[in-house]
């Protein structure tokens, strides 16, 4: 399984976001990002316990991956659609897309940024049910 790198985050996903996904708040500057915290939002779906990992399969690391690029706000803004486009460059790295309404999935994508911190798991869970539901080899 491919994970990604922050130079794929800076030069793929980040800048899809910024250029794609317009809104009336535009992404500031990659370099405006907060020190580290992407970098954990990258590496915590590939954390390893006892030799395992803690997240066994790609939609569970792909869950955590959103999940977390949504909540810890790596960023000063855009989080929401630099997670997207993140989670698209992280699936079709692996030979995966998701085939879902772009509405849907902004929607999706507000649900999970409301969520309460408190059920984490619970919103993880549902993260991995969304992919699931939509996932589709390339």
């Amino acid at each position: 399984m491919k994970l990604l790198s922050l130079q794929e985050v800076e030069y793929v996903a980040f800048k899809i976001a910024q250029a794609v996904m317009t809104k009336n708040e535009p992404i500031p500057d990659f370099s405006s990002r907060f020190e580290g915290v992407l970098e954990s939002c990258l590496a915590a779906p590939f954390q390893k316990y006892g030799g395992q990992y803690v997240y066994s399969g790609l939609t569970a690391k792909a869950a955590n991956l959103f999940y977390l690029m949504v909540k810890n706000h790596p960023f000063e803004n855009g989080n929401k659609r630099i997670a997207i486009t993140t989670l698209m460059v992280f699936l079709a790295s692996n030979n995966k897309w998701l085939e879902v309404d772009q509405k849907e999935f902004y929607n999706f994508a507000v649900w999970v940024a409301s969520s309460p911190a408190t059920l984490k798991d619970e919103v993880v869970q549902g993260v991995e049910k969304f992919l699931k539901k939509y996932l589709v080899s390339l």
